[in-house]
Parts: structure tokens; sequence; C-alpha cells
């Protein structure tokens, strides 16, 4: 036995590292997180503001909170101004958002979903026009020939807001096809009654602008057509094209579901293309330059290969 051998202690299992203290903001906000995570959280959302709205309504605080969205909104830039209240600003403006993300989910399912058969895609198209028909007949048999005549397009829209949530709200329950016939029936719904709105109930309907929007629209279509893949540029299209719906007398709201179905439903690059494009970024960043190969030369593609070439050089 060798005196002078040390002996080491045996290496004691080192102890977990600590995490470092959360910021109190990201504390704060996790709980938050973790309900938009769930995906009937936007209807619960949409069902307890349906709730408050509904009490502050009919309490004596009613004045005060319709007074709230009459607040005025602007935006200034130079000589032009866009002034609107802060109803007009949700209502023309996040729902037309609202209806991209909509006519996105859409033109999906036209493409590689459930509508791709043009005979499933017509039911829900049918079903909406039975949706908007039966109501403004049955308004007119009861208020045919009185002073309300006029509003018989008043029950022909479907609030597809509502729609989306109490879907979200029964979550996984729901089959994806009864999914998007409701989601196609409600938005087939809802540009039917603008568009009878735009037609009958709208006395100044400018055809200037929504000669404005055709052109972005074409605009929009011969840049995907040509490769233009800056997003930047499709948002400034998308903006004009709402300005010009705004002030062309027809809601907004059609916009954003024209421009959803315009999106191009598959992707601009392929994942191998990303890959590579990817790798190169990381080799020019880090000094690295592939080589090119020579006729001669060999690639080393297994072990035993490698102590092959090992030994032969």
């Amino acid at each position: 036995m060798n005196l002078h051998e040390s002996h080491t202690p045996p290496a004691s299992p080192s102890a977990p590292a600590e995490e470092p203290p959360r910021p109190l903001i990201e504390r704060w906000l996790r709980p938050l997180v973790r309900f938009l995570e769930v995906e009937a959280s936007s209807g619960l959302v949409l069902l307890a503001c349906t709730v408050i709205a509904l009490v502050m309504m009919n309490s004596p605080w009613a004045e005060t909170f319709a007074a709230i969205w009459k607040t005025p909104v602007a935006i200034s830039v130079g000589t032009f101004e866009l002034r609107e209240t802060l109803a007009h600003v949700i209502n023309d403006g996040l729902m037309t958002i609202f209806f991209f993300v909509v006519g996105l989910e859409i033109k999906r399912e036209l493409v590689a979903g459930e509508l791709r058969d043009p005979r499933k895609a017509a039911l829900p198209a049918v079903a909406a026009l039975g949706g908007m028909v039966a109501p403004a007949a049955m308004y007119l048999l009861f208020q045919g020939g009185r002073p309300g005549e006029s509003g018989w397009g008043i029950p022909m829209a479907t609030d597809i807001a509502f729609v989306v949530g109490f879907l979200a709200l029964l979550g996984s329950r729901v089959p994806p096809g009864l999914k998007i016939l409701l989601l196609s029936l409600a938005i087939v719904d809802d540009i039917g009654a603008v568009l009878v709105i735009a037609v009958f109930y709208t006395s100044n309907l400018s055809f200037f602008a929504l000669g404005l929007a055709a052109l972005g629209f074409a605009a929009a279509y011969f840049f995907n057509l040509i490769g233009v893949r800056r997003v930047p540029i499709y948002v400034i299209l998308g903006i004009c094209i709402w300005l010009a719906f705004l002030k062309s007398g027809v809601h907004p709201t059609v916009a954003g579901v024209m421009l959803g179905l315009l999106t191009p439903a598959s992707a601009w690059i392929g994942d191998r293309t990303l890959m590579d494009v990817v790798n190169k970024v990381f080799r020019d960043l880090r000094g690295e330059h592939a080589e090119p190969q020579h006729a001669g030369s060999q690639q080393v593609a297994s072990p035993h290969g490698a102590s092959q070439h090992a030994r032969a050089c």
C-alpha cells in the first residue's frame, strides 16, 4: 500500500442551482398569462364584459358609462386628421383586425381544410343567405305598412364575436367541422348585412373611395404575385385600404375579411430553405465560409470511414 497515495473524498452531489429571482412584474403577470393560455379565456372575458355592460346601463351610472364611448380619439399628421369616438375606434378599427383574423381562418380552410370541397363551402353560404332572408321576411310580416317598416335590415346580421366567444367556451368539445361551419356562416352573414346597409341605408356612398380600395387590393395581389415579402408594405397597403373603406360609406370590417382572404395560406419559403438561410447567416456571423469540395475529396460519413481515413493519413 502506498502511504503517499492521496485519497480524495467522493464528490458530493452538486446542489441544484437556485433560480434567479424573477422580476416583480413577471410574478404579477404570471396568473394573467396562465389564464390567457386557457382556450375558453376569450369567451369568459366576453361574457364578463357583457354582464358588466348590462349592469352599468341599467344602473344610476348609465349616462356616465355611455359617455365613455363618446370620448373623442384623434390622429393628426400635418393637415390630415382622423377624428372618431372611442366606440367607432372599436367598431371600425379593432373589429377590422378581428375580421381579418377570421378571414385568415376561413382562407386556410378554403385552401387546405374543411371548405376546400366546393359543396362543403356552398353549405355555409346558403345557410347564411337563409339566415338573412328569413329574419328580414319575418320582420316585414309584422312591420309591413307601419312606420318601422324601413328597419327590415336590422335583424339580418349575426354577431360573430359572440359566436366565436361561445365556441371558445366549449373548447375542444366543439368538432372542428362545426366550428368552421359556424364561422363561415357568421362571416358570410355579416358581409351580406354590411352590403345591405351600404346599398339600402347609405345615402353618401363614395365610389371614388371604393375605387381607391380596389386599387389597394390589386396592388396587394400584384405584390404577392411578384414575390414581395416585406410585411410593412402590406401593413401600409392595409391601412390605406381601411381608410378608403372608412370614407366610402361601407363598413371597414369588409376590408378586414377581404384582406384575410387575400393573404397566402401557404408559407412563403419552405422549412428547408429557411434552415439553410439561418445556417448561412450563423456561419457568416462566426466568420466561417463553406469551402468548395474538390472532385478527388471524400466526405467522411461514418466512424468506420473516419478511422480508415485517419490510418491512410
